[in-house]
């Protein structure tokens, strides 16, 4: 999961606060469903002492209509005077809530935004594509057209001799160029804005003629789905769940082959560590490329929450005792205590670091984390695998 969307959070001073809403709106009375939920929302925030100006503006973004069909949820979080992070997300909350704290409620936060998949979808025909982008929410998507300029588009079915095969050669070279206007739009379109996935739909030649014409980042991202066109007549309904089991299908893929590159690095005792401690060490030397929580933990009131850590100014100033902060630059007496979970997120953010949500038992994550490094040296934490789970929290080899 990219993080980047909470990033604008770092630096900024508290409190926060950190909506979590069910913003489905089933039927005509939907607005009046989502005004009542955050109604009592806005009761809790304003008891723990939020201010009425911030939750005036968190009250008019969340009972705006906006224009999501479906059951969909929005995270919203504030510092005292602004809104800093306003995101749909396709599944709702089990239940809305909201934090009024030091620090924003950064785990559940992300616990919601796990099913979105930042993707663009091409449907194809001979003359050009329709390009629509989005961040996975399903929320005011892009929409952009590119045409190709050759206008030889269709093969003579009769007739015959030199006339005959030239026409039908200038109909592929028409194709062809048109699939390399597309093609030079969406290689330039995707090095910009980093989509996870590059769906395609469309006409059987011209998505072929595409995959051929992208350069090599953009073909590893396609993935094609059948079903759709830019013509009419298409069952917008089925070809949208066939959109929806593609990006369900990835993002299994995208968790399977982390927890493979983390059992694989964990298995060699290199480029891995587990446990809090651990974590800690290798969080503050800015090695973690992936961070990697057991999905239990981001729930409300998990182990995780309630363990507290110590935070200095910058984000990869963290540590498991106040007075180790000073070693890592830490002004004396800056250090304050932080729950686990977010200190550990905004250590993840500070340094680009990606997160991935493990189901229980698909990695042996000592306190429920663990990380994939970008590199590693004498003094990074080394771990042993465990045979017997009873050994789990025993075994810590230090290089």
């Amino acid at each position: 999961m990219d993080l980047h969307w909470l990033k604008p959070l770092l630096g900024r001073p508290g409190p926060f606060i950190t909506v979590l809403l069910d913003a489905t709106r089933s039927d005509a009375t939907g607005d009046a469903e989502v005004a009542g939920r955050w109604k009592s929302l806005r009761r809790e925030l304003a008891s723990a002492g939020a201010s009425d100006p911030v939750l005036d503006l968190i009250e008019e973004r969340v009972t705006r209509p906006d224009g999501v069909a479906g059951p969909h949820g929005r995270v919203v979080v504030a510092d005292a005077e602004e809104i800093v992070v306003d995101r749909t997300v396709k599944e709702p909350p089990a239940q809305s809530s909201a934090v009024y704290d030091a620090v924003p409620a950064l785990a559940p936060a992300v616990r919601a935004a796990d099913q979105a998949t930042t993707f663009v979808l091409v449907e194809i025909d001979r003359q050009g594509a329709d390009l629509t982008w989005s961040d996975g929410t399903s929320a005011r998507p892009e929409h952009e057209v590119v045409e190709g300029d050759h206008d030889v588009l269709h093969k003579i079915r009769e007739g015959g001799g030199w006339s005959h095969r030239r026409m039908q050669t200038r109909a592929e070279d028409s194709w062809e160029r048109n699939a390399e206007t597309v093609a030079a739009d969406l290689d330039r379109q995707v090095a910009e804005r980093h989509p996870e996935i590059v769906l395609v739909t469309g006409d059987v030649r011209a998505v072929s003629l595409l995959r051929e014409a992208v350069g090599q980042q953009v073909r590893e991202l396609l993935f094609e789905v059948q079903g759709g066109s830019r013509a009419d007549g298409v069952n917008r309904a089925a070809f949208e769940q066939r959109v929806s089991e593609a990006l369900f299908a990835h993002r299994a893929r995208r968790r399977e082959g982390v927890v493979d590159r983390f059992r694989t690095a964990q298995g060699r005792g290199e480029a891995a560590v587990t446990s809090v401690e651990d974590l800690v060490t290798v969080l503050q030397r800015g090695q973690v490329s992936e961070l990697l929580i057991l999905d239990d933990l981001t729930l409300p009131g998990s182990a995780l929450a309630e363990r507290t850590l110590y935070v200095g100014p910058e984000p990869l100033q963290l540590a498991v005792r106040a007075d180790d902060l000073t070693a890592l630059g830490a002004p004396e007496g800056s250090a304050r205590p932080m729950p686990a979970d977010a200190a550990i997120l905004r250590a993840a953010l500070g340094q680009d670091a990606g997160l991935t949500l493990v189901p229980d038992g698909a990695a042996d994550l000592v306190d429920g984390v663990g990380a994939i490094l970008r590199w590693v040296d004498e003094s990074t934490p080394n771990e042993s695998v465990p045979s017997q789970s009873a050994d789990q929290a025993r075994l810590r080899d230090v290089v």
